[in-house]
């Protein structure tokens, strides 16, 4: 049914009859809409009611036009729809009444199809007394040819096509672009069209793009051209946009196109000038003002700058949060200028750091999926009172399996580790849902995601936190200790180690036993991150029993999977995945043993025994590839490395399968000298004198 519109006319009550109190059933009636609710002009539409436009099919929902030439008409759409509204509100009451007061009414009323067809083509003709109505509408049978996809016209056909359009729309550009269908018309030219054709396109349209990037259905030709466009087109966009950014954010349409300007089509430069605008008119008039300086330069020059400089972003960033924003790249970089002012001065800056977690502590989970808006989280984060954290870990909840695989999101968990002392409330909160049996895998295996597992195990150990990433943790445990947190964070570390290792050795475990072939043990650890974590789960000592028998049933199942078998064959792991010979001689050297570099010798270390590794694990080897007679195949090919590792533990040691394993190979010393390629054997002929 067409959109009813203003009218200050409404049909007369559908019958003289009595007056009747109607039958509600109990039931609440539905309200008749009020006249005054319904716009005229379609520039009242409402954003969120313009959103509902874009169905290019259903045209009877696209009633933007000038009504006022044509209030009769609407009039008489009006008394149908509310005779009908009327009709169906005294539904629920006396049903033989209704009919019998319709039949007196209205004998030859028409049906609801023939009511359709009229306004159809009520619209139709509306359509072509518009501006340009009979050239949209030739533009669009033509249109209607060009986008089809299943199958897609070939390229001499789209070209036709292409310039047919052209050459109806080149007169009527600006006419077309702020209608939701033709508007789309102009989008598939442009990306269709030769550049001149789109330069063109774009000089038609300068002094218009603030508009187009305000208007529900520009701003999608406006992000076309700045794809499609040459560096000059872009450069005449980003100008005509300079100094109106700071309105755009505010505007629910136009924060889109900021957005994509400057996530895509910007330099750093270019950044960097676009986030100056937001801080004050005289940055957004002169584009050269600020340049060379960071906020926190600026507002040391004086405090009425600084004054000036913190309402206009905190004023932006409000603002945009309100309009649904808060997940947007330029706003991110926004809250860094903002977060980077209040941390220069914590003590003064306290009622404004306040005020800005509490803008934010329900909304972090948009924070997290960028460089900067991961800074501002964990800057607020370590600022944060232990209160405001309980919010914010809440609103992080149901996010948290996306949060630990996103690059920058994984640092705000880790930075939560590193802050709150409530260790019983992080692991009940985020490690419960984070570490099941179906993420643990997929987790191990990713570079970024295993990060805050890694720190629970080894700390910001540099071999696995590059110096810029643990400088940053580092700088938010300063902030934090300095403020709220309290326990210490090794302490904090250990305590959340002891929850999370009973989950991750379950969930590796269970893989073991699956019947699902991708996501066996054997592929699992076949992944080069996966086995190296896997070998630090191992070597992290514990005091548990519980996890000390999970971690023998661990090794168990990775002698099973690289050590048993025929490694001659080339689907062994050892010859498939060569790393994994590198997992094995880490297991093999355990915690007892350290290569020492300087005297290029294996040395014993003073640390404490890890049960099933070291010397235990170096024996189990030799015994089952001896008692196979296997050691010849095994010193041929890439499992020579895992026999030199095995023969020095078991040598410095002293272990009484060391005379065993010394005289197999000396049988084998003629193989090995004739295996010159097989560095391996090399290095057993080294130590075997």
């Amino acid at each position: 049914m067409a959109p009813s519109a203003k009218s200050s006319k409404r049909s007369a009550p559908a019958a003289t009859a009595p007056s009747k109190k109607v039958k509600t059933n109990g039931k609440k009636q539905a309200p008749v809409e009020s006249e005054s609710e319904v716009s005229s002009d379609s520039s009242d539409i409402s954003d969120s009611s313009q959103d509902e436009l874009d169905s290019e099919e259903d045209e009877l929902d696209d009633m933007e036009v000038d009504r006022k030439d044509e209030e009769s008409e609407e009039d008489e759409l009006d008394d149908l729809d509310e005779e009908k509204s009327n009709q169906d509100e005294e539904g629920s009451g006396d049903e033989d009444e209704e009919k019998t007061v319709s039949k007196e009414v209205d004998p030859n009323k028409k049906s609801s199809a023939e009511q359709h067809a009229e306004q159809r083509k009520l619209l139709a003709d509306r359509k072509l007394k518009r501006k340009s109505g009979n050239e949209v509408q030739q533009i669009k049978s033509l249109w209607e040819k060009l986008r089809v996809k299943k199958p897609a016209p070939p390229k001499v056909v789209r070209d036709k096509l292409s310039n047919e359009i052209w050459e109806l729309a080149k007169d009527v550009i600006l006419d077309l672009v702020m209608k939701h269908d033709a508007s789309r018309v102009v989008q598939t030219l442009v990306k269709f069209s030769s550049r001149e054709k789109r330069e063109i396109i774009t000089k038609e349209l300068k002094g218009n793009f603030y508009q187009l990037a305000t208007s529900s259905y520009g701003k999608y030709l406006l992000v076309k051209l700045l794809h499609y466009g040459s560096k000059e087109s872009r450069a005449l966009i980003v100008d005509e946009l300079h100094g109106k950014l700071r309105k755009l954010m505010r505007h629910k349409e136009g924060a889109y196109v900021v957005e994509d300007l400057y996530v895509l089509y910007s330099s750093a430069e270019q950044k960097h000038q676009m986030i100056r605008e937001f801080w004050g008119a005289e940055y957004a008039v002169f584009k050269d003002s600020g340049k060379g300086k960071s906020v926190v330069d600026i507002t040391k020059e004086s405090a009425e700058k600084k004054q000036l400089i913190t309402t206009n972003l905190y004023g932006t960033i409000s603002a945009s949060v309100e309009k649904g924003s808060t997940g947007f790249q330029i706003l991110h970089a926004a809250m860094k200028e903002y977060t980077d002012i209040l941390i220069d001065d914590i003590e003064a800056n306290e009622p404004k750091i306040r005020e800005f977690i509490e803008l934010l502590n329900e909304q972090f989970a948009e924070l997290v999926h960028t460089q900067e808006g991961s800074e501002v989280a964990c800057t607020l984060l370590a600022l944060a009172t232990a209160k405001e954290r309980k919010v914010i870990i809440r609103s992080l909840k149901n996010h948290i399996k996306e949060l630990v695989k996103n690059e920058h999101g994984n640092l705000v968990l880790i930075t939560l580790y590193i802050t709150v002392d409530d260790t019983v409330l992080v692991h009940k909160s985020l490690n419960v849902e984070a570490f099941d049996d179906e993420s643990i895998p997929s987790i191990i295996s990713d570079k970024f995601a295993r990060r805050p597992l890694i720190y629970l195990m080894k700390g910001l150990d540099g071999k696995y936190f590059n110096p810029k990433v643990k400088k940053d943790l580092e700088k938010y445990e300063k902030l934090a200790y300095a403020k709220t947190s309290k326990k210490p964070k090794d302490q904090k570390r250990e305590e959340l180690l002891s929850k999370a290792l009973p989950l991750i050795y379950k969930s590796i475990l269970a893989t073991t036993n699956t019947e699902d072939i991708d996501n066996r043990f054997d592929k699992l650890i076949s992944v080069n991150i996966a086995s190296q974590f896997i070998t630090e789960l191992i070597l992290t000592p514990t005091d548990d029993d519980s996890i000390n028998e999970m971690k023998k049933q661990l090794l168990d199942s990775i002698f099973d999977v690289c050590i048993k078998g025929d490694v001659l064959e080339d689907y062994h792991i050892i010859n498939k995945t060569p790393f994994v010979a590198r997992a094995l001689k880490s297991l093999i050297q355990g915690d007892q043993f350290k290569w020492d570099f300087e005297s290029k010798k294996l040395k014993v270390t003073n640390k404490n025994n890890i049960p099933g590794v070291g010397v235990e694990f170096a024996s189990k080897i030799a015994n089952e590839i001896m008692e196979n007679n296997k050691l010849a195949d095994w010193v041929s090919g890439s499992g020579s490395f895992v026999i030199v590792a095995v023969f020095e533990v078991l040598q410095i040691s002293k272990s009484p399968e060391f005379k065993k394993l010394e005289k197999e190979l000396k049988k084998n010393k003629k193989t090995l000298q004739a295996d010159t390629d097989n560095k391996g054997a090399q290095l057993l002929l080294k130590i075997l004198g």
